[in-house]
């Protein structure tokens, strides 16, 4: 015969079972579900680059949903709670995180801790007679490049920076899983050197969808021509003028190829395709590939590009 319960303690019960329930539930981004510190990256490449760093110490969770253009997504009220009860918000800053700059104000005044990561770079700027006079602010020469992570020795400084951060906040040392990562992307680094070397350098010339590759230019020596939407952010609209102008510039430097990405105007894309008699190549400039990796980004990115200009 089993034991009887008084209905009172029964009640009781439920509710501890039922508690317990939802405290495995919990997201992840919840600290107290893990009881590790919560850092939140404001979009997937950058918060690849940050888990290699942190390992299991941290939780680290992305604001941004991977594949979603970073310029203009807007974070729901559950999105802007999660962001101010973070332990440390890491953003790219440099105006990229456009949608997000009152969530990311509102996780500043609730007193959450920032890293910034153009902060601890040394960032890239629009050269003179770069791309195609645009009239835009952010086209002007001089103008700050916010699209750091295409290059992997700026992402080391990034995580190095990082490192030094997270032991002096947290208390947590993690010089091995630094050393690791920093030989990791110089290997990344010369991969894509010696693969460029391949490369003759009069196709070294690159028309993009927005001005997204300065960084990778810079580093491993292409030409930006021009692009589609000659601004650093999606956000802005290419003009007839400023798509005869590009025309113009992909028959003047024997351009073959142009690269599309997240955000470009596929009507736009197919007509400038057609008229100047070129091939529209997709590059994933801002998203990580399914297995979440940012070497496998890097070298998706790398290898899409060079296999479009051999």
């Amino acid at each position: 015969m089993g034991l009887k319960w008084p209905s009172g303690l029964l009640v009781v019960a439920g509710l501890c079972a039922l508690l317990a329930g939802c405290d495995r539930a919990r997201p992840a981004g919840n600290p107290a579900a893990h009881g590790k510190p919560t850092i939140i990256c404001t979009y997937a490449v950058l918060g690849a680059a940050v888990r290699d760093l942190a390992g299991d110490a941290f939780q680290v969770a992305t604001a941004v949903p991977n594949g979603m253009d970073v310029h203009e997504w807007e974070p729901s009220a559950k999105d802007i709670e999660a962001l101010t009860k973070a332990d440390l918000i890491v953003e790219n800053g440099l105006g990229l995180e456009g949608g997000m700059g009152k969530a990311l104000d509102q996780a500043r005044r609730a007193g959450v801790a920032f890293f910034t990561a153009s902060q601890h770079i040394v960032v890239r700027r629009v050269g003179q007679g770069e791309g195609i006079p645009s009239g835009d602010p952010d086209q002007a020469a001089g103008a700050e490049d916010p699209h750091l992570w295409t290059d992997p020795l700026a992402v080391k400084a990034v995580v190095d920076a990082l490192a030094g951060e997270l032991q002096k906040r947290f208390g947590v040392d993690l010089t091995v899983r630094r050393a690791d990562l920093d030989a990791r992307l110089d290997g990344l680094d010369a991969e894509i050197r010696a693969r460029v070397g391949a490369l003759p350098a009069p196709r070294r010339k690159l028309v993009t969808g927005h001005e997204s590759l300065g960084y990778f230019a810079q580093r491993y020596g292409f030409k930006l021509v021009g692009a589609v939407i000659p601004s650093l952010t999606t956000e802005a609209e290419g003009s007839a003028a400023s798509l005869e102008a590009l025309k113009k510039l992909i028959n003047q430097n024997r351009v073959t190829v142009v690269f599309t990405e997240l955000g470009t105007p596929p009507r736009t894309l197919e007509a400038l395709a057609r008229e100047a008699k070129v091939r529209a190549v997709t590059l994933a400039t801002h998203s990580l590939p399914p297995d979440g990796s940012y070497f496998t980004f890097e070298r998706d990115l790398s290898g899409t590009i060079l296999s479009a200009l051999q």
